[in-house]
């Protein structure tokens, strides 16, 4: 592991009956296969009675920013692994924002590990090794079995102990497990995660999630179009640093996004990509 932290034996204990559990990991993801460097999150997994949620870490700074500075800032989670889930259970709400909205959708997703006798010392821990297929990727699982929690990171949950590492066979995303801490009483994540900085969540199912896709990746400056169509031809608009005069620079524009759309389509559920045409 790349951090050592200690989890006391009264720590360990304590953990069955307080109310928030927080187990933080490191992600370490391609934007792209075919490229040989890394992103970094900081990904967060809450654990308490009722229910386990999985979300960046700058959702919960900003939203702890917010309330004590009166702030009103924003952030939009590009992970792609924000849920929820009730304790002991595979059955995901899925937040995710397109375009300019802020949507949920269910998904249900029972991962079938294959337990190994392999082991391995990690700090003062023992961690056992286990296998699976899941998001047409093939996984591999380091678990503790002392700490008495069945979770993991994204929806990976169902073995007999804590996820601490995490990675599938190519390599694209691996997890591993760096702090810990227990929160007093139950830690709210209504103004980040089931509403995104004042935008509630929109129940979508999976066919009107691909729609919105698709409308945004067939034209991702509707709405800079739109003033277009009805402004004075001094119209100038600003996209990512570049001065925009008229629809043709636009146009060129909406090509480059769409091919930085397909290089970068790289979800840890491969087996549900969207296939964009060119």
């Amino acid at each position: 592991m790349r951090h050592i932290f200690t989890i006391s034996a009264l720590l360990i204990i304590s953990l069955l009956h307080s109310q928030t559990h927080r187990f933080m990991y490191e992600l370490q993801y391609k934007m792209d296969s075919a490229e040989a460097g890394y992103e970094k999150l900081n990904m967060i997994l809450d654990i308490t009675p009722k229910e386990v949620k999985f979300y960046g870490q700058h959702l919960a700074i900003t939203d702890s920013l917010n309330k004590k500075f009166g702030m009103n800032s924003s952030h939009t989670d590009m992970s792609g692994q924000v849920v929820k889930r009730k304790t002991s259970s595979f059955d995901h709400e899925n937040f995710i924002n397109i375009k300019n909205g802020y949507y949920s959708f269910k998904t249900t997703d029972k991962i079938n590990w294959k337990i190994s006798g392999e082991t391995k010392k990690v700090d003062n821990y023992t961690l056992q090794k286990a296998t699976a297929a899941f998001g047409g990727r093939n996984w591999t699982a380091w678990f503790c079995k002392d700490i008495p929690f069945h979770e993991g990171p994204f929806k990976f949950r169902g073995l007999p102990g804590l996820i601490f590492e995490l990675s599938d066979t190519q390599k694209n995303f691996m997890y591993h497990l760096v702090k810990s801490r227990k929160l007093p009483g139950m830690y709210s994540t209504e103004d980040f995660l089931e509403s995104n900085f004042g935008n509630k969540a929109i129940p979508i199912n999976e066919k009107q999630k691909y729609k919105l896709i698709m409308e945004f990746y067939n034209d991702p400056f509707a709405f800079e179009r739109n003033n277009f169509s009805k402004a004075n031809s001094d119209l100038k608009i600003n996209i990512n640093g570049k001065e925009i005069h008229n629809v043709d620079e636009l146009n060129t524009q909406t090509k480059n996004m769409q091919e930085v759309i397909r290089k970068y389509n790289n979800p840890l559920e491969i087996d549900k990509a969207v296939h964009y045409p060119k």
